[in-house]
């Protein structure tokens, strides 16, 4: 059995800062992960994509946000779980017992849970689910497979033109086609990857998808008028969203609301020591951002403080801070 100050559960960009942040404030910490790589949603599912919504970054490219989290984390030297659950979370007055499902059992002084969304499933295409794996993608990890291919992404929201922002430069064409007449993308981006000259088919959905070993093509039908068009396709990219599912942690007795867990202003759930941050939470006023997640994760950590030591305070001071008179 091993015991730390705190333990992060959930290694997305909320988990990474507040490993850092937990270091800095001196505590002996794990991060666990379900995932085989830290980065969550972002590793997973973007990490080619630039990011706009980091202070002090025009743009960041999802990879190297990570990378950055990482190394600034690893100064003090947390200790990292990977592809690993917790399988049982039991908070007691004095700590919280946690079941790892390799087989360790971990007691920590507080537990700050960071998990995202949770694990997530893909939509899928109403047809050529068979094609996954052979053009067929629902994630963009490398951009350069698909440098001078014809490209056709599915879908109406942020990831969709994300993707196509992303591939136009580098692909033989792309193509964007969405079953409604309008976007959840936000007007911005959908504005710029109009511009950068990226095709945009509304009312249409995919009506067959055709190849041999590999898609060549996609069939796509129009809605309102039933007329079909075949699209030269080697990349099919099916950004349609996805099912979240948060599970163990439904069973640890902790207040939820939509599968998110309710939290107070210090980020204290309803168990003792237990607190939570990033997308994960929810509350009155709650923006889910990345930015908000990263405050969050200080908040919690900050607010754990004197759970894991009394005589610590909640307000550390200034990092910045040059000494005091």
């Amino acid at each position: 059995m091993k015991s730390y100050d705190i333990a992060i559960i959930g290694a997305g960009p909320a988990g990474l800062y507040g490993t850092y942040y937990a270091g800095f404030r001196g505590f002996s910490t794990v991060l666990i992960d379900a995932l085989e790589e830290p980065g969550g949603q972002v590793t997973a599912m973007y990490p080619e994509k630039d990011i706009f919504d980091i202070a002090g970054f025009p743009r960041v490219r999802g990879r190297d946000l990570i990378d950055g989290l990482l190394e600034q984390a690893n100064q003090f030297q947390p200790e990292i779980i990977l592809d690993t659950n917790v399988e049982r979370l039991i908070s007691h007055e004095d700590h919280v017992e946690m079941h790892l499902t390799n087989g360790n059992e971990l007691h920590v002084k507080a537990v700050v849970i960071t998990g995202g969304i949770g694990a997530f499933t893909p939509r899928p295409l109403p047809v050529g689910m068979e094609w996954h794996g052979r053009g067929l993608v629902h994630f963009v990890p490398s951009l350069q497979e698909h440098a001078g291919k014809d490209v056709v992404i599915i879908g109406g929201g942020d990831s969709a033109f994300d993707w196509a922002y992303t591939l136009q430069p580098i692909a033989k064409s792309v193509i964007l086609v969405h079953r409604r007449d309008t976007f959840r993308a936000h007007a911005a981006m959908v504005e710029t990857v109009k511009n950068m000259g990226v095709e945009l088919v509304t009312n249409n959905e995919v009506s067959a998808v055709s190849g041999d070993q590999h898609i060549t093509h996609v069939e796509i039908t129009d809605k309102v008028s039933g007329q079909r068009r075949t699209l030269p396709c080697q990349t099919l990219v099916a950004a349609l969203g996805f099912v979240a599912n948060i599970g163990p942690i439904a069973d640890w007795g902790l207040e939820l609301e939509k599968r998110r867990i309710v939290v107070n202003t210090a980020m204290k759930t309803n168990l003792p020591r237990v607190f939570a941050a990033g997308d994960i939470t929810t509350y009155r006023g709650k923006v889910p951002l990345i930015a908000v997640g990263f405050g969050e994760a200080a908040t919690a950590v900050n607010n754990a403080a004197p759970l894991i030591h009394e005589d610590m305070g909640i307000f550390p001071g200034h990092s910045s801070g040059g000494g005091s008179d």
